[in-house]
């Protein structure tokens, strides 16, 4: 017995053209449902900010605008204490932080992207800058800040100085006022005769 192969009837051409363009629609379609995806608005903003004019970028994410330059070249380090006026706002424009006066603030002391941008300044400077959230208080809510939110500061560095110089300054200050009060801690004020011993 024999088999005898059966020829197939060809293929029209119109119907592979058919086939392909219904695979081109499905990545197509794929596509356009990837691009719906939710689109975070925290990236969002700062791949849009990271363009805008006069935005820095720093290799940590820290985003940043000179919009007044300071004298000289000395910068704040870890071990100084920065004297500034600043504010700080949510992206919706909500202040959620204003100083009343000039403030004193440890450079080591704040989070790590208000640290890095004071540590970019010089003295008399005014900078914008934008803290994402991994370098500010990331997931954690903080009062009237939620979770993973960009902070966005303007600060006016006024001034800096060491740590270990305010610390003695303090300390120089108090002693004055003791003096003032009538000497060290412990001591009689003056004009007092201590009772004779045994008494």
């Amino acid at each position: 017995m024999s088999i005898t192969a059966v020829p197939m009837k060809p293929i029209r051409r119109n119907i592979l053209v058919y086939v392909w363009v219904g695979i081109a629609l499905a990545f197509v379609a794929a596509a356009a449902l990837a691009m719906q995806a939710p689109v975070d608005p925290v990236t969002a903003f700062l791949a849009k900010n990271r363009h805008a004019k006069g935005v820095v970028e720093t290799p940590s994410g820290l985003q940043y605008k000179v919009l007044q330059p300071g004298q000289g070249t000395e910068k704040p380090t870890d071990t100084d204490v920065a004297l500034v006026n600043y504010e700080g706002k949510l992206l919706d424009g909500t202040t959620f932080d204003k100083s009343q006066q000039p403030t004193p603030m440890p450079v080591s002391g704040v989070v790590p992207g208000f640290s890095e941008a004071l540590k970019l300044m010089t003295k008399g400077s005014k900078y914008q800058f934008w803290i994402k959230p991994s370098l500010g208080y990331g997931a954690e809510a903080k009062g009237p800040i939620p979770a993973n939110s960009v902070l966005a500061f303007t600060v006016d560095l006024l001034d800096f100085i060491p740590e270990a110089t305010l610390r003695q300054m303090q300390m120089q200050q108090q002693m004055q006022q003791q003096q003032m009060q009538g000497g060290a801690p412990g001591a009689m004020p003056p004009g007092v005769v201590p009772p004779a011993p045994g008494h």
